[in-house]
């Protein structure tokens, strides 16, 4: 808001010296406020975020998992088996069938880290307080272990530069992620192929726990969010939490036919591209929490069934 003082060329005396005071004395309040704000966020032992504890998570470590790696899991390179064979899988869909000849392809991939869990609402209000992000249509309420949802493409992409410069500037970041973000790694949605080898494996799954249909190990066929992890999957795939159903997953791949190749990912795009989502939701029924299917979002869609987990990648 613009505030005009209008000055008495007459009587400039107290007036103007209390104005100008004021203003004195605003500014340096607001800057206190602000350095104080952007302590809380650095991750210091003695500062934690203005939000309610979560067991298991780590207030000061910006609200990542109190664990090792802070939550990262490291899967190793290698090829897998992408897209999905109805043979095995007679719930495939077309859009999953590698090419006219072949119901699969082999993709290889480097090294990358991915989340075990899905980016929770109180690790995106940390991401909001700390850059003054709008929030004004992003729901952040209820607990603070529900996966966020109601964000954009971009945001979520935003998201992720915030958390990698936080994690490069902290002594808090563990020395296997750190040497990693020094090798040229970045902090970054999945592209469509880590996310499926993160879910399936090398083991071809399709189910992220294994060949058939399960009801104990995902939050699907529902009507509610459940907390990341909320329901144990020791047999999942890496033991990640959550690869099927709570949120649909966004990536970093436009939504293109097979076979995948990541050099077009940035060439050739229409202006009005849709972006690939994986994993299915709380609402959604058991084909759509495969490990092979493909849903697709406009990037500046929010929805309350869409959310994403990150990765530690060089591609």
């Amino acid at each position: 808001m613009n505030q005009t003082v209008e000055h008495d060329e007459k009587v400039p005396g107290r007036t103007v010296g209390f104005t100008i005071m004021t203003l004195v004395i605003l500014l340096a309040a607001f800057q206190m406020s602000r350095e104080s704000s952007l302590q809380q966020m650095q991750g210091s032992d003695e500062s934690e975020a203005n939000t309610q504890p979560l067991e298991g998570f780590r207030p000061a470590a910006w609200y990542l998992p109190d664990d090792e790696l802070l939550g990262f899991v490291e899967v190793p390179a290698g090829p897998f088996v992408m897209g999905s064979n109805p043979a095995l899988d007679p719930m495939a869909y077309e859009n999953e069938r590698w090419s006219n000849l072949r119901r699969q392809g082999s993709v290889d991939l480097p090294a990358f880290y991915v989340s075990r869990f899905e980016v929770t609402r109180a690790q995106f209000a940390m991401f909001t307080e700390d850059s003054r992000f709008s929030t004004d249509d992003i729901d952040l309420a209820g607990a603070g272990d529900l996966p966020v949802t109601g964000i954009t493409w971009p945001e979520a992409l935003a998201y992720g530069r915030w958390l990698e410069q936080r994690l490069r500037a902290s002594p808090q970041t563990p020395a296997e992620i750190s040497a990693f973000l020094e090798g040229g790694a970045h902090v970054t949605l999945p592209n469509e192929a880590e996310w499926e080898k993160a879910a399936r494996g090398t083991d071809g799954r399709v189910f992220t726990w294994g060949p058939r249909p399960r009801n104990d190990l995902a939050n699907f066929n529902g009507d509610a969010l459940a907390g990341v992890g909320a329901i144990a999957c020791a047999v999942c795939s890496y033991g990640l939490s959550d690869m099927a159903g709570n949120v649909w997953e966004l990536t970093r791949s436009p939504s293109q036919d097979y076979p995948y190749d990541p050099s077009d990912d940035e060439t050739n795009l229409p202006e009005d591209a849709l972006y690939v989502m994986r994993g299915g939701s709380y609402a959604d029924v058991i084909n759509n929490v495969r490990t092979g299917v493909r849903g697709a979002a406009d990037p500046g869609v929010r929805n309350g069934t869409i959310g994403f987990r990150l990765v530690i990648s060089t591609l």
